[in-house]
């Protein structure tokens, strides 16, 4: 095949993901609108991942079910074990010309072995970072023998998929070798804007009209860093620096969360217009995480005219403009997040200008354009591996 019949060969796609369905969070919601884009350009694409008894949410697209357990500490999430028989036949059936992996477990690594059993290229996207939970779950200990896997893991990728520059960074300071890309994120700018602040949805909750409202978005859970979220309030609180708490999402530490921030409103889990809602209905957007290779939910506060306080990782780095769209700090940094929030809360001039350098910022980020380029590195990955195979011919 031509480099010219490449380009404009459909590819036909099988992914692979650790969760599509079954819960709600940033890489489930990244591949499902991958999915609906591939769909919607008549290209062909088949995902394999767990399943459970009750999906949170419709999914987008063919969904075939993979063996999978429980994962310890973490119930709600399931490790897919590998590419069952039948799961091979509806495979091979479907004929793919190439693998995305999204996901670095052990049906991650059933996919890369039947890829090059196939000699079909496998490309893989670098979602969460992984190798920081054992921070959160009391096995540190782990973190060396984790990242020496997850190097492993992706240099047998043909392409690895980073959302930012910031990501391609860490990721080359790991010595992968694989050959390093962007597929970055968009924000839906029509349903995450500043028109969807609703001071009566505020009242309602508790919260009066020149209250400052401090809000979280994500998935309760430890590694976004919610230990650091509570001890950085209540330095808040006793600073006599007034603001009200918003925490939208749900999770296994919610009830923990509830005792420690009393004050605060939950609204558990929301999408949709509730979400954009509450998100342009704060003040100020504090994402302590350190766990995220993008942040969704930050340029999703940023398209909403909400400024950003954030720590300084991959999941912010390449979103945030300290001091112009928002702040970022050292995670751990207990005195620079009180000083920017406190710089925040007592000045509504520096909350609009930076809101509205956010929202002009988070407009760069469109979802067409992202997608369509991620479609030309498939076919760039399948264009350079039937010259490899023909080379060995």
């Amino acid at each position: 095949m031509s480099r010219d019949d490449s380009m404009t060969t459909k590819p036909r796609i099988a992914i692979f993901a650790g969760n599509y369905n079954y819960t709600m969070d940033g890489p489930a919601r990244a591949l499902n609108r991958l999915v609906a884009f591939l769909e919607r350009q008549n290209i062909a694409v088949m995902v394999v991942a767990p399943t459970a008894k009750e999906a949170a949410f419709e999914h987008n697209g063919t969904l075939v079910s993979a063996i999978s357990v429980p994962i310890p500490m973490r119930s709600e999430y399931r490790l897919g074990l590998g590419i069952t028989p039948g799961v091979r036949a509806k495979l091979k059936a479907f004929a793919p010309t190439i693998f995305h992996v999204a996901s670095p477990d052990p049906l991650g690594s059933s996919a890369i072995r039947l890829a090059k059993r196939w000699n079909i290229p496998v490309v893989a996207s670098f979602h969460t970072r992984f190798d920081t939970y054992g921070r959160y779950y009391g096995i540190g200990l782990l973190e060396k023998p984790l990242n020496k896997y997850l190097h492993h893991f992706y240099s047998l990728c043909d392409q690895v998929y980073a959302p930012s520059e910031s990501m391609i960074e860490e990721l080359q300071k790991e010595n992968i070798k694989s050959d390093l890309r962007i597929w970055s994120r968009g924000v839906d700018c029509n349903r995450f804007n500043s028109d969807r602040r609703d001071l009566e949805w505020r009242r309602s909750i508790g919260f009066a009209d020149d209250d400052v409202v401090i809000s979280f978005t994500g998935r309760v859970v430890l590694e976004k860093g919610l230990d650091f979220f509570v001890e950085v309030i209540r330095a808040l609180e006793q600073q006599g620096l007034d603001h009200k708490v918003l925490i939208v999402g749900e999770g296994p530490e919610r009830a923990r969360m509830q005792k420690r921030l009393p004050k605060a409103h939950f609204t558990g889990h929301l999408s949709d217009e509730p979400l954009a809602r509450a998100y342009a209905s704060a003040d100020i957007f504090f994402n302590p995480s350190i766990s995220e290779t993008f942040g969704n939910v930050t340029l999703e506060a940023m398209a909403s005219g909400v400024p950003c306080v954030c720590a300084e990782a991959t999941g912010s780095r390449s979103l945030v403009l300290h001091g112009k769209t928002g702040f970022m700090a050292s995670f751990g940094d207990h005195d620079a997040f009180t000083q920017h929030l406190g710089a925040l809360i007592q000045s509504p001039e520096r909350r609009a200008a930076f809101g509205q350098a956010a929202v002009n910022a988070a407009h760069t980020f469109d979802w067409d354009a992202i997608l369509g380029g991620l479609v030309d590195n498939y076919r760039d990955a399948i264009r350079r591996n039937q010259s490899a195979l023909h080379a060995a011919l």
